[in-house]
């Protein structure tokens, strides 16, 4: 998986701007999944922004544009600065992903901070239509591979 890594830098400095949404794809084979979203945060720090995103039903497509900082799975890791992750969206009731997440028809489901060294650049979220819990060298790689990608961001 570590070269997954490299991967990720060769994709971002090959040609005139980086290729976030293949980036994305990478990633989602890489760890099985088959969705996946990619936030840059704005200026002022209280949005996330979509740059990125595959799989992504378009009834939820609107509702992930911008989320607030501290929202949902993506805002609520973009806060605290750690992964988030639920092990099956639908049964689950602890407030962390929001209801609209239901829809995705996801149940794994992880979501990272993505960044260079304190300071938050985004977040990187994935997915499976399957019960699942990221394992702590998954949640690692995950968090490096967002590192590769917030140089770009």
């Amino acid at each position: 998986m570590e070269s997954l890594l490299i991967e990720l830098d060769a994709l971002m400095t090959r040609g005139d701007a980086p290729d976030f949404e293949g980036a994305l794809g990478q990633i989602l084979e890489a760890f099985d999944c088959v969705t996946g979203t990619l936030h840059a945060v704005d200026e002022d720090g209280k949005t996330l922004r979509l740059v990125a995103q595959r799989g992504i039903p378009s009834a939820v497509l609107e509702r992930v544009q911008q989320i607030p900082v501290g929202k949902g799975m993506a805002g609520i890791a973009a806060e605290r600065r750690e992964p988030v992750q639920v092990c099956n969206l639908q049964t689950d009731d602890s407030g962390v992903a929001r209801p609209a997440a239901k829809e995705t028809r996801m149940e794994g489901s992880i979501a990272c901070p993505v960044l260079i060294g304190p300071r938050l650049c985004g977040t990187l979220g994935v997915a499976k239509p399957t019960s699942y819990e990221f394992t702590e060298a998954e949640r690692e790689l995950l968090m490096k591979a967002g590192t590769v990608l917030g140089r770009w961001m």
